[in-house]
């Protein structure tokens, strides 16, 4: 088995990420999940969350993304995630994540329709989640 695991992160516009690492941590629907190499295969959709690299030996965190949500594949040697939209977590801006939450809002109050309201409710999530990790 081998050491690490290609690991790629896509978003709409570019390639995010993409690197041998030893772990990496995904924010599942169904809850977090590790990727180590030799991992089953496995697809999932992503929730709104952090993606974590670790590396080894001192099993510290490499880099940290905010995924807005999307889908994963993972095999023995590799783990693909395809995501809606990623930030790299330092790049998160308190005020904008705070005004993107007020916008959402006020989408949902306009809204009409299931179809606006679950768009309007998902980009609530998705904002009040970046303005927990900005700290704010």
């Amino acid at each position: 088995m081998a050491d690490t695991i290609q690991f790629e992160l896509v978003a709409p516009e570019s390639l995010i990420f993409s690197d041998q690492v030893e772990m990496v941590v995904v924010p599942g629907s169904e809850g977090e999940f590790g990727v180590l190499p030799g991992h089953s295969p496995l697809i999932s959709s992503v929730r709104p969350g952090i993606v974590e690299i670790y590396e080894y030996p001192a099993i510290k965190s490499k880099a940290r993304f905010f995924v807005a949500g999307g889908f994963a594949e993972v095999t023995a040697e590799r783990c693909t995630v395809l995501s809606s939209e990623a930030i790299p977590v330092e790049e998160i801006d308190r005020d904008a994540a705070r005004k993107r939450l007020e916008e959402a809002e006020l989408e949902l109050r306009d809204a009409q329709g299931d179809a606006e309201k679950a768009k309007a409710e998902s980009a609530i999530l998705i904002a009040r989640i970046m303005l927990d990790i900005a700290g704010g």
